[in-house]
């Protein structure tokens, strides 16, 4: 059997090509198991790594659908560092330098149209048992086709998966008889062997993901179960057809994802957003599986709704119901929108906590959102607020002695809870921090990071701790919002973002406290406005406010712990706040 070798960048997905690690002067040392024939040493002495910035490594071939592939993934660790727990170069050949392949099988499934398809491969590191270094890499990879007893190798492809058009010439002796058989016999018994091999290496995935979504719509053989009376398949053709043709004027938003486009379905009736992947974007198939997965099974008021999906041509999109108002940013800053006034605002920041709270509450397990902010939250034609963007999500601890879930640290500058990005320990409390900057940022009209600010004032969460500790929270208010509120409505805003932002997740409170604690600040409102309080009329204003802390960071509840006051001379009496409340039992 001939082989050639060639290099893998044209093969590689988007514009995440990692690295690549070269170590010459060593020494390769085959065994028994894996004698020089295997691959020859230049093979085993680069290799392609993940790069700190990325998620996974991904390739595309593309090869003839309704064929078998083998595909056989070389290694050969020449460093100390190890993939992870499971998977691990060293632990399987008990040493450096020490080559090693493994083989696994799978299926491209013919659609009917005979033609060629895309094979995904991605490789990701498995972060189970906390490794020191977790990384993904790879020295060579060999694609082989297998054929069936009726059916033959045909048809060919125009160049080889692998080999570069100059590698055609050695392939001629395929067409004896003899040495046919034997090329085809052999990837066959290392078939064998690689099923044996998958059950103790799971961490390396064949990303074929992609396309069981699209044969879950049409076989009963899918293993991505999404209910049909819930999201749609979408054709690409009519993803065309409802941005005619992705054309430019049905830009509404970028994002980390992709584009976002105004489109129209169902012969123009209904208006939609549809998010479609950048292939040179960060996040990729794992993102989008993700979020399909997640918002199929869920419906709230303050959840955006998916409606379907489009896995067609290696086009990953997604179709959400259209949002009229945009984002939640859009109405605070860098932006030609009016700003929101305060009781805008304070209602979009109930809905968007009844959103978070569900999540972690609703379901048999929490789901973590890990990327909330400003730009993830969204409004409708009535300003109602609903959380989007779920690629990044998480099931929670699954066990009851689990508190939290191990995993590497995913979200967004300026809103990464510290705890989190320090232990790599993600909670739900990870999206309380990220929403107590969310509520400094609604307060204050200013992103979460500003690099050019001074640097003290460049992190919105550190900056807004230290004014509030030196008595100048006043200072960082946006100014549109002067004179729109209560004292006391602004205090308990205030004490709710900064409890939010507490250094230890055991100290921050739960999301359906938060709910409370913001419905108890809307009640505020609403009494003073009613009461006729001065400050509604421009004569008290949250100078006076003073915010003391503890020295202690024990846990709290009830947001105990920190004491603020206004100088007001009227206090509003809680039975006026709460006299709806029918059953006055403490929550």
């Amino acid at each position: 059997m001939f082989r050639a070798w060639s290099p893998d960048e044209k093969y590689i997905s988007g514009d995440d090509f990692g690295y690549k690690r070269h170590a010459e002067d060593l020494p390769i040392n085959y065994t028994n198991e894996t004698p020089s024939y295997s691959a020859p040493e230049i093979v085993y002495k680069t290799c392609r790594v993940m790069a700190n910035t990325s998620r996974s490594l991904e390739w595309t071939f593309r090869v003839d659908s309704g064929f078998s592939y083998l595909l056989r993934f070389h290694f050969c660790e020449i460093q100390l560092e190890t993939l992870d727990v499971q998977v691990d170069v060293i632990y399987w050949t008990d040493g450096r330098q020490i080559p090693i392949f493994r083989d696994y099988v799978t299926l491209v499934p013919d659609d009917g149209s005979g033609g060629k398809k895309d094979l995904r491969l991605s490789l990701v590191p498995n972060n189970t048992g906390h490794p020191k270094y977790a990384n993904a890499l790879l020295n060579g990879l060999e694609i082989f086709k297998l054929s069936y007893p009726l059916q033959s190798l045909g048809p060919n492809l125009e160049t080889p998966i692998i080999s570069p058009p100059s590698a055609l010439e050695p392939l001629k002796p395929l067409e004896n008889k003899k040495s046919r058989g034997s090329s085809v016999i052999y990837p066959v018994i290392w078939s064998l062997i690689g099923v044996l091999a998958m059950v103790a290496a799971v961490s390396f995935l064949i990303f074929r993901q992609r396309k069981k979504l699209k044969d879950s719509v049409h076989t009963s053989q899918s293993h991505v179960p999404l209910p049909s009376d819930s999201c749609r398949c979408f054709l690409l053709e009519e993803i065309k057809t409802a941005t005619s043709n992705f054309h430019d004027n049905f830009i509404i938003g970028k994002g980390g994802f992709g584009n976002v486009y105004k489109g129209f379905i169902d012969d123009g009736a209904t208006s939609v957003a549809i998010k479609s992947l950048n292939p040179s974007s960060n996040q990729g198939a794992r993102e989008f599986l993700n979020e399909i997965e997640m918002l199929s099974k869920l419906r709230y008021l303050h959840l955006v709704s998916l409606i379907g999906y489009c896995d067609q041509n290696g086009e990953m999109i997604l179709i959400y119901d259209y949002m009229a108002h945009d984002t939640l940013r859009d109405h605070l800053y860098n932006s030609h929108n009016s700003p929101l006034n305060w009781k805008q605002r304070l209602q979009i920041c109930i809905g968007a906590a009844k959103g978070l709270c569900y999540l972690h509450t609703s379901g048999n397990h929490t789901i973590i959102h890990r990327d909330i902010k400003s730009t993830n939250i969204l409004l409708d034609e009535k300003w109602v607020a609903k959380v989007s963007d779920f690629g990044l999500s998480k099931v929670g601890p699954t066990g009851d002695s689990d508190t939290h879930v191990s995993t590497a640290v995913k979200g967004s500058f300026g809103y990464v809870d510290p705890e989190y990005y320090k232990r790599q320990q993600l909670t739900d409390k990870s999206d309380v921090y990220s929403f107590g900057v969310v509520l400094f940022e609604v307060l204050c009209a200013r992103p979460a990071i500003v690099p050019s600010f001074p640097r003290e004032q460049v992190n919105l969460a550190e900056w807004a701790n230290f004014c509030c500790r030196e008595g100048r929270i006043q200072e960082i208010i946006d100014p549109y919002l002067d004179g729109q509120n209560a004292p006391e409505c602004l205090s308990k805003f205030v004490e709710t973002g900064v409890m939010c932002l507490r250094e230890k997740g055991v100290d921050r409170p739960a999301m359906n406290d938060v709910v409370w604690s913001l419905e108890h600040v809307m009640q505020l409102q609403e009494a003073t406005e009613k009461r006729g309080c001065e400050a509604m009329d421009g004569g008290e204003s949250f100078v006076g406010l003073n915010l003391s802390f503890p020295e202690s960071s024990e846990a709290v509840s009830g947001f105990k712990g920190i004491s603020l006051s206004s100088n007001s001379n009227e206090k509003l009496k809680w039975g006026e706040v709460f006299s709806e409340i029918k059953n006055p039992v403490g929550r």
